[in-house]
């Protein structure tokens, strides 16, 4: 009776051990170290805004302080922009996580966003 419980423990032993660990996420502030992984980055969405007029209409989301001082920025391009709405509006203030790849812009470190389920609210 011991022996087949105690196979079922050592097996979920062994699956927990080797399940992947969910990485943590990074702050803002965080993000230029970790430039060229992807990664998780959660945190204020300090301004927005939805540059129609400039090439490719982006959409920016600037966490830690309102642009031009942001530590770090998610980018939606125009050609995606429809799959998230107007998030200018909806995110402006909001706690987010936004995950992708860390690239560096003018500096700066920023995620482009192509799908919404890169994006979450927290």
């Amino acid at each position: 009776m011991l022996r087949p419980l105690r196979l079922i423990i050592t097996s979920l032993v062994l699956i927990a051990g080797v399940a992947p660990a969910r990485a943590d996420s990074l702050k803002p502030e965080e993000a230029a170290s970790h430039v060229g992984k992807t990664a998780t980055v959660c945190g204020l969405v300090a301004s927005a805004k939805y540059a129609v007029g400039s090439a490719a209409a982006p959409t920016f989301l600037d966490f830690g302080k309102p642009y031009p001082n942001e530590t770090f920025s998610a980018v939606i391009f125009g050609s995606d922009r429809k799959k998230f709405g107007t998030p200018e509006m909806s995110l402006r203030e909001k706690q987010v996580c936004v995950t992708g790849e860390i690239r560096l812009y003018q500096d700066k470190p920023q995620i482009i966003l192509r799908d919404p389920k890169q994006l979450s609210e927290r």
